[in-house]
């Protein structure tokens, strides 16, 4: 699949999938890298050294800063794969160097599923 480079890099990885929007300022935990989000379908998850998919980021500018404290922390997911990446997600992937793709269909893409992501191309394929 191809889409946009947004923060380059390459990783590879197991898919954690939501199809709900992440919001990271009080959606994930800095610390520990967990989904605290109430309700949200990922809750309990964790997204350390996972190739973190969702259609799109929401809240406040924040997340940005959660997205950096995760990779300082050494809990950060190993790429990000977007339908569509937002200011706040973009920010936070590229301050922390996670690779991020983003115009990805990611109705393609199930939790558990093995990926590569090759962002400075912009692709994202099943291994």
């Amino acid at each position: 699949m191809r889409g946009r480079t947004i923060s380059p890099g390459k990783a590879r990885g197991e898919a954690l999938v939501s199809r709900q929007p992440i919001g990271f300022y009080g959606g994930v935990d800095p610390k520990t890298g967990m989904i605290i989000e109430r309700g949200h379908e990922l809750e309990g998850k964790c997204v350390k050294d996972k190739i973190l998919v969702f259609p799109c980021g929401k809240g406040s500018t924040v997340g940005s800063y959660v997205i950096y404290g995760l990779k300082k922390n050494g809990v950060a997911p190993a790429a990000i794969v977007n339908r569509e990446t937002e200011t706040i997600v973009a920010t936070g992937a590229i301050l922390a160097g996670i690779p991020c793709v983003d115009g990805i269909d990611i109705d393609r893409i199930k939790t558990g599923d093995r990926l590569i992501v090759d962002a400075d191309e912009g692709k994202v394929e099943f291994e």
